[in-house]
């Protein structure tokens, strides 16, 4: 999930960089909200590891 973030980011910089605001401006929120999800199943990942009781790594 955050390989597909950061290929959205990659997209909307190079959108960016060649004047498509609508597509950039598409593709950064498309990243934020992979990037957020991913922090959110990362975090909810480690929990649940540490709750039965295995190291974080």
């Amino acid at each position: 999930m955050l390989g597909w973030a950061l290929t959205f980011l990659v997209i909307a910089l190079i959108a960016a960089a060649f004047g498509f605001g609508g597509i950039a401006g598409a593709s950064i929120g498309i990243a934020q909200i992979l990037f957020f999800v991913f922090l959110v199943l990362f975090v909810v990942a480690m929990i649940a590891r540490a709750a039965q009781g295995r190291p974080p790594y």
